[in-house]
Parts: C-alpha cells; sequence; structure tokens
C-alpha cells in the first residue's frame, strides 16, 4: 500500500466516509460506496466457475487464486474497500443498433472508442487517495481500474453502488451498466454502504440476445462463447462455429447491454477521454482491414485495442468481412491479405473468401 504519516486525524467515520463520496463526485465520478470485502460466498462462486473451465484461456483467473476474493491477501492491511463508477458512453456516437444493422461497418464496444480507461479511472482514484491522505493521519491504499485480480463488480455490489445484472455486470437505475469501475483497497475502518437490491425481476432480454448464447444462465457466463472474449482475450483462431454469430463485431460486444431495460435511464460521459476516435464509432471494416501495423500503431496509441495487437485485429476484421455482404471491395480486401505472414490471419481470411465464393455460387 502506499502511506501517508500526516499529523493527527481530523476525519473518521461517518463524517470521512461522507467526504470521501463528495470528493468523488468532485472528480467525476457519479457515484462512491465502501464496502468491508467480505467476499467468501462470491468466492465458491469463483471456483465453481473456473472448475467448469468458463474462464477459457484466461489462465490468470486461476493463477492468482484466493487474492481475486480475499482483499487483504492481495494487500496485506485491507479494511475497506471504496468502489467508484463512471459513465463512459461518449455523446453523438453513432447508434449502436445502426452500425450493427449494416455488414459492412465495423461495431467496436462502446467503452474502447475512445482513450484507455484503466489510466483515466486510475489517476482520478489516486487523486481521491490523496485527497483522503490529507485528512487522515497513517491512510495506507492502492488504486485498481481493471489492472489486478480484483472482483469489481461483487465489490460495488457490495458497496452499494448498484446490483449484478444477470449479464453478469454491474447494473445501477439510473445509468444502466454504461460506466467503468475502480477501487480503493484502504486500511480504513469506514462504515459499509448497504447492498442495492436486485432489479432485474424475471426479466431475460439478456440471456436471449447474446449472438452466441454465452450467458448459460442467469448471472453465469460462459466466456469461451462470448464474444467480447473471443474477439479480446481468445490468442488463437476463433471456433469456426462461433464466426458466423459474431457479425461486424470485432472488438467486443454490447448486446446485452443493448437491450436491458435499464440502458434507457443511461447518461452520456462528459470526460474528454471517453469521446469517440478514429472515427470508430461508424467505420468500414474494408477501411480498417487497409490499415498497416505502423498505423494500427499509432492510431491506437493511449487506446484499450492498441493491447490486441495487429494480428488479432486483422483476424477479427477477416472474420467481419467473412459475415458481410459480398461486394467488390470486400472480395478485394480479402484477397489482398490471401498471404499474409500470419497463419492465424490467413486461416480466417481463407474461411471469410469461401464464404463469399459460397454466396457468389449460391445467387
Amino acid at each position: 500500500m502506499h502511506g501517508d504519516t500526516l499529523g493527527s486525524v481530523r476525519l473518521e467515520g461517518a463524517a470521512l466516509a461522507r467526504a470521501i463520496k463528495g470528493w468523488g463526485r468532485a472528480l467525476g465520478f457519479q457515484h462512491v460506496g465502501i464496502a468491508q470485502a467480505h467476499l467468501e460466498e462470491a468466492e465458491a462462486r469463483l471456483l465453481e466457475w473456473l472448475a467448469h473451465g468458463y474462464h477459457g484461456d484466461m489462465d490468470y483467473m486461476a493463477r492468482h487464486g484466493v487474492k481475486r476474493s480475499r482483499p487483504a491477501a492481495l494487500v496485506p492491511g485491507t479494511v475497506s474497500v471504496i468502489s467508484a463508477r463512471m459513465n463512459y458512453l461518449p455523446p453523438g456516437a453513432r447508434e449502436s443498433e445502426s452500425v450493427l444493422g449494416d455488414s459492412l461497418r465495423a461495431f467496436v464496444s462502446r467503452y474502447a472508442l475512445g482513450r484507455d480507461y484503466h489510466k483515466v479511472v486510475r489517476h482520478r482514484l489516486v487523486r481521491l487517495a490523496r485527497l483522503i491522505a490529507r485528512h487522515v493521519a497513517g491512510f495506507a491504499w492502492r488504486a485498481f481500474a481493471d489492472s489486478a485480480p480484483v472482483m469489481e463488480v461483487e465489490l460495488a455490489v457490495q458497496a452499494g453502488v448498484g446490483w449484478r445484472g444477470k449479464h453478469t455486470l454491474l447494473l445501477a437505475r439510473d445509468a444502466g451498466s454504461w460506466f467503468f469501475l475502480g477501487e480503493l483497497y484502504t486500511n480504513l475502518p469506514l462504515p459499509p454502504d448497504p447492498p442495492e437490491p436486485d432489479h432485474c425481476g424475471t426479466c431475460t432480454r439478456c440471456l436471449d440476445a447474446c449472438p452466441t448464447q454465452a450467458i448459460i444462465a442467469p448471472y453465469r457466463i460462459d466466456a469461451r462463447r462470448c464474444i467480447s472474449y473471443l474477439t479480446i482475450e481468445h490468442k488463437g483462431e476463433i471456433p469456426e462455429a462461433l464466426r458466423p454469430l459474431m457479425g461486424n463485431r470485432i472488438y467486443g460486444c454490447d448486446d446485452c447491454q443493448l437491450v436491458c431495460p435499464w440502458t434507457r435511464f443511461a447518461q452520456t460521459s462528459g470526460e474528454p477521454d471517453f469521446a469517440v476516435r478514429n472515427g470508430l464509432d461508424d467505420v468500414s471494416l474494408v477501411a480498417l482491414f487497409h490499415w498497416s501495423e505502423a498505423e494500427f500503431l499509432e492510431r491506437f496509441a493511449g487506446s484499450p485495442i492498441r493491447r490486441l495487437g495487429y494480428e488479432r485485429w486483422l483476424r477479427n476484421i477477416a472474420v467481419a468481412l467473412g459475415n458481410a455482404a459480398t461486394t467488390p471491395e470486400v472480395v478485394a480486401a480479402l484477397e489482398a491479405r490471401r498471404d499474409h505472414p500470419s497463419a492465424l490471419v490467413r486461416t480466417h481470411v481463407a474461411w471469410a473468401l469461401a464464404r463469399h465464393r459460397h454466396q457468389r455460387s449460391a445467387a
């Protein structure tokens, strides 16, 4: 933990908790809550999920063991966790459904249209921690934003920031699920907030809408079928049976969020860093497929997409082009990558070209 040894304590207990929430809102978080981080039930569910192999290639999920579900094992001395959420939906972005309905356009998950959220959220948490340190002697902390084995959703539920939806994402009545989460692990004995009740009721729209049926039961996802996993986390070939179901989704998938009734309450973000970059809210697949590796690296500097790597970027677009309407431009773009140095890219390009040959022969 980062520590601070300023003079005597000037704020504590409920007064300190109220101040922290006020400081957090002033720093751009829409909601801040406090949890005491008792995750025994969540740990049991996590271990069962891992035992079924639902994590796929994400070996790190198992490798970190109980550090994910026991905050004090990850950061010794942790007593309370401050959970915060920040809206990310960029104003003015083209409507998601319109992009998804045009097979020649590329759909990128709305959270990745702007700059890398990890740095933005973590930087605000660090600023919040420094504010707390001015008022508390011996304050120790560590900030996380999807950057360590942390059960973000479960902690946010316990902190009253929202409830876990059946798609496993956090939901809030005034924001849907279009927000990032971040945490401060602290050594402060802060009063916890009451958890938010579940407001999903009997609704199953997210389960019904999943293109690959990855939500195998309420509150349970088989990541191996999830388009977000396949396009971002998975490093090898995308299973052939799942490729046609991916449509034009080249980075992530928002379908389960788009159909959620709580989405109508979502608020757009006022953060300039989350504004659309590179026209990714409405761009053609062919245009993206023509990018060189140098263009990919330059354009995605400061973007979460850059960590994907150029090879998997082309893999994902090749699948989307295979699902696109057959046009001379689509076929020519694929033909130009037929002999790409990467076997991974060649495999998916060959599949896509075969799809178009079949479509033309059936016409």
